[in-house]
């Protein structure tokens, strides 16, 4: 490069320079930067809070007040700043899985989550447990500085208390009636720990979504539920039998053994009757020994004579051919009763 040839250069671009400065006049830029100042104080002097959140007010730091759904002011730029805190929503939270279009038909997303789904049981089996978390934001500040990063904190105690749930359960039991005892108890458990850590987090509900074995003993499992469940069938067919049979044979039991006291009864009655009578006509034998005798006679007589078919009466006096009469018999009936008067010999 030849000598002097940048101090030309130089000096062309300051001459440059000052032609395109000549016009240029500070007053215009005046007018313009304060519209722009005054505009910012606005813009950032106030802010909006939404019906399903709360604002958390802090100056320089330090939190002043919290406001509510609707319009409100501030100092402007960077004196007070706004938290926005969704209270009134319900949050959620999934765990073996992502969902990725909610809605009547949801879409989900395609991934392996195993890493968080698969646990081990009581038992030493390993299960496949998919679970939602529903939450609420009940204390906003809490939230907001008690804990760093709270929806990792919530996921790692969620997924702590369902394992320790899970592992001192049977895998059976995790599998079929026990899911939502062990949804409660993880739920009860959260919350202990969550207020434990004033995060300021209500838990809503846990709900179990799904909850298989993996997929290479699916089969087996399979197979293994059939035979449970037709265990339970049978059982239920044999317990509705005994529900029929039982009540049923109870019933005759009752019905035998009131029938066998009713026999018993009158049969006792009936000999104690018998038994007063016997002695009332003995006491009247012993009194008056030949009128009892001859009413005994009459009325056995006359009780017989009731039965019979034909009635004959013979005297034994009689010499003639017949020495028989006889009364009320039809033709060629054999007679059935030959009655003589007592004390006669034939």
């Amino acid at each position: 490069m030849p000598n002097g040839q940048w101090p030309e250069e130089l000096e062309l671009t300051l001459r440059r320079t000052r032609l395109q400065l000549r016009g240029f006049r500070p007053r215009r830029i005046v007018p313009i930067f304060a519209a722009l100042v005054i505009l910012a104080f606005l813009w950032s002097s106030w802010f909006t809070v939404q019906p399903e959140e709360t604002a958390v007010v802090r100056r320089f730091g330090r939190v002043v007040r919290t406001a509510g759904p609707g319009l409100h002011f501030k100092f402007p730029f960077a004196i007070e700043t706004v938290n926005l805190v969704p209270t009134a929503r319900v949050l959620k939270e999934e765990f073996g899985f992502r969902t990725s279009i909610p809605g009547r038909r949801t879409q989900y997303e395609s991934g392996d989550f195993s890493n968080e789904s698969l646990m081990l049981t009581g038992d030493l089996n390993v299960i496949d447990v998919q679970w939602i978390v529903q939450y609420r934001i009940e204390d906003p500040m809490r939230y907001l500085f008690q804990v760093r990063e709270q929806g990792e904190t919530l996921r790692d105690v969620t997924e702590a208390v369902m394992r320790r749930v899970v592992g001192n359960r049977l895998g059976s039991d995790v599998l079929t009636v026990g899911r939502a005892s062990v949804a409660a108890e993880v739920k009860e458990e959260m919350q202990k720990i969550l207020s434990a850590y004033q995060t300021g987090i209500q838990i809503i509900t846990v709900e179990l979504q799904d909850v298989t074995p993996p997929d290479p003993v699916k089969p087996a499992f399979n197979e293994v539920n059939e035979a449970r469940q037709d265990r339970e069938r049978m059982i239920n067919q044999a317990q509705e039998q005994a529900n029929k049979v039982i009540p049923k044979a109870r019933g005759e039991a009752k019905q035998s053994i009131a029938e066998a006291e009713g026999y018993a009864t009158e049969r006792v009655n009936q000999a104690r009757g018998e038994a007063t009578r016997f002695l009332a006509v003995l006491e009247e034998y012993e009194r008056v020994p030949r009128v009892t005798r001859r009413r005994l006679y009459l009325e056995a007589t006359s009780e017989m004579l009731r039965k019979a078919k034909g009635i004959y009466v013979v005297d034994s006096d009689q010499r003639a051919l017949v020495p028989w009469l006889p009364l009320g018999s039809a033709p060629g009936e054999r007679p059935a009763k030959q009655v003589k008067e007592p004390g006669r010999s034939p």
